[in-house]
């Protein structure tokens, strides 16, 4: 008897474990919470109008919790007003300055034939350069434009003495300005010593090739490197007597020939002397400016003029050495670039410019009114002179 109740027991409670095992979990009401549901019964169905609905839709975030406000907050509240002032106060950001893509070699697809394309903006910066070297503009009257190679040529002497005087100008040149150059060429054309008694002073091939070598060194001794120079000319004399009947070279060839003449002055001696321009005489002003205007990465004269030969049109190779080479004695120096005279600095056109002196400049300009007649007048003047005008204007009007 008492075995069979202590197993009956025991059945019940594992029968209460099994039951209790097999239900599912209790939930809180906290926990349950969390859903919301319209008034609707659950067991209404869609014939009702009423829909059961997603569970994305029937659970709601959950709540906030708040912050205790502190007295003490340093933020304090502002005024709307307040806030627009401020936000239309802020400035607007400078205008990005145009990216100028330098020259750039590319295959046609069609063909396969390469070309280069030029530099971009390049012609509107050209043509700014050529305004501003033109009579009236800041660049205008450089040393090269009167006391050039070109031009130290004596129009007196007969065109092949004014070929030779074109050459030696040229040699001259290297490492030297442009100013000191014309000196020692003024020396040469009216104190080298004639060749023979009654025989015209001066420079020509027989003069040069009778002087002494120590009297010649001492008429050129102001231009850079004036040792090696005299030495070149006596040589180059010799060349020019003997393989070139007495005249300079009409061919690049027989121009680089020369000893101390390089292409820059090759090229330029041949447009200058026999008026042919087969390429470009680049110098350090033509390679450096290019260089700062991005038109070519270059790392020598020699580089930059394969550079611009490639895609500047055949037409202005001639007068880009002009043109940049005053540039760079007038406005951009090597020390010391003048970029609020500039005008591709005030236009934006010059990446390379500096900010400061551009901002300086346009605050300049804004100031100053010229004439027709070139004159200049501030700021103070032109308002005196509208002044003047309107009262005149007033004394002629009838009643």
């Amino acid at each position: 008897m008492r075995s069979s109740r202590l197993s009956k027991d025991t059945s019940k409670i594992f029968d209460r474990i099994s039951a209790a095992r097999a239900s599912p979990p209790r939930r809180t009401t906290r926990s349950l919470s969390r859903f919301a549901y319209t008034s609707a019964s659950s067991t209404s169905s869609p014939q009702n109008g009423y829909q059961t609905p997603d569970i994305e839709d029937s659970i709601s975030p959950p709540p906030k919790r708040r912050r205790r406000a502190s007295t003490d907050s340093p933020v304090k509240p502002i005024k709307a007003e307040l806030l627009d002032e401020s936000i239309s106060s802020i400035p607007s950001p400078p205008a990005k300055r145009r990216a100028r893509k330098p020259a750039k070699k590319t295959t046609d697809p069609s063909t396969g034939e390469e070309k280069i394309s030029p530099p971009s903006d390049w012609e509107e910066m050209y043509n700014v350069v050529k305004k501003m070297r033109l009579p009236g503009g800041v660049a205008h009257g450089a040393a090269v434009d009167t006391m050039g190679c070109e031009r130290l040529a004596d129009k007196k002497a007969s065109p092949k003495d004014q070929r030779f005087h074109t050459l030696i100008a040229l040699m001259l040149s290297s490492q030297t300005k442009d100013t000191v150059n014309a000196v020692a060429m003024q020396k040469l054309k009216t104190e080298l010593p004639p060749y023979k008694p009654g025989a015209p002073v001066g420079l020509n091939l027989d003069n040069v090739l009778a002087v002494d070598a120590n009297l010649l060194n001492q008429l050129i001794w102001a231009v850079g490197f004036h040792n090696n120079k005299t030495k070149y000319i006596k040589q180059t004399a010799v060349i020019l007597r003997d393989k070139w009947n007495s005249d300079i070279p009409d061919t690049i060839d027989g121009l680089t020939s020369l000893p101390g003449v390089g292409p820059k002055m090759a090229y330029l001696c041949l447009s200058a002397a026999w008026d042919r321009t087969e390429g470009i005489g680049v110098d350090v002003h033509v390679h450096r400016i290019t260089n700062l205007w991005g038109w070519n990465k270059t790392k020598n004269p020699e580089e930059t003029r394969l550079a611009l030969q490639s895609w500047l049109p055949r037409d202005k190779w001639r007068e880009i050495n002009w043109l940049l080479v005053g540039f760079g004695q007038a406005v951009c120096l090597p020390v010391g670039r003048k970029c609020g005279d500039c005008d591709l600095g005030l236009s934006g056109l010059c990446k390379a410019a500096e900010r400061k002196k551009v901002l300086e400049g346009r605050r300049i300009k804004e100031e100053v009114k010229v004439e027709e007649d070139g004159s200049v007048l501030k700021k103070e003047e032109v308002v005196e002179e509208v002044r003047v005008k309107e009262e005149a204007a007033n004394e002629k009007a009838p009643g």
